[in-house]
This record gives C-alpha cells, sequence and structure tokens, in this order.
C-alpha cells in the first residue's frame, strides 16, 4: 500500500527544507527525497530527516526519525 509521505531534511540545522512524496515506507520517501539509505535508530548528531504520514484523515499523524547510517569500524578480518 503506498502512502502520502512528507519528509522533512535535518541534515541542515540552518536551512530544513520538506517534501511531499508517495511511496510504500517512510525510509523508500527519505531515499527517493534525499538520496541516501537510512535507519530508524542512531544518535542524535547522525538525525537527517523526520517523515510524517497519515493512513486516513480521521487518524492521527504518525511520524518516524530516520538516521545517517554509521559505517562500521571494526576490523572483519580479526
Amino acid at each position: 500500500m503506498t502512502n502520502e509521505y512528507r519528509v522533512v531534511d535535518l541534515r541542515d540545522a540552518q536551512n530544513t527544507t520538506e517534501k511531499k512524496v508517495t511511496g510504500k515506507s517512510p525510509e523508500k520517501a527519505a531515499k527517493e527525497v534525499l538520496g541516501l539509505e537510512l535507519v530508524r535508530s542512531g544518535a542524535p548528531k547522525d538525525l537527517a530527516a523526520k517523515v510524517y504520514w497519515q493512513r486516513v484523515a480521521d487518524e492521527p499523524i504518525n511520524v518516524v526519525r530516520l538516521y545517517k547510517k554509521v559505517e562500521e569500524t571494526r576490523d572483519r578480518n580479526r
């Protein structure tokens, strides 16, 4: 099922922007707008976007915070 999502770009605290897109998930909507793979958990410093949507007009608005992925720093060869 597709929904209309409102993606708010929070990467630049001085200049937040938002865009509405149709998509299958908040993550896919954010990827379409920002071009980034984002995840639902992370440190506050890695917050990249908030995504809002509402399935039916009389239901509450949903929101999810999406964070930049942190690159793995451990050595996989050990």
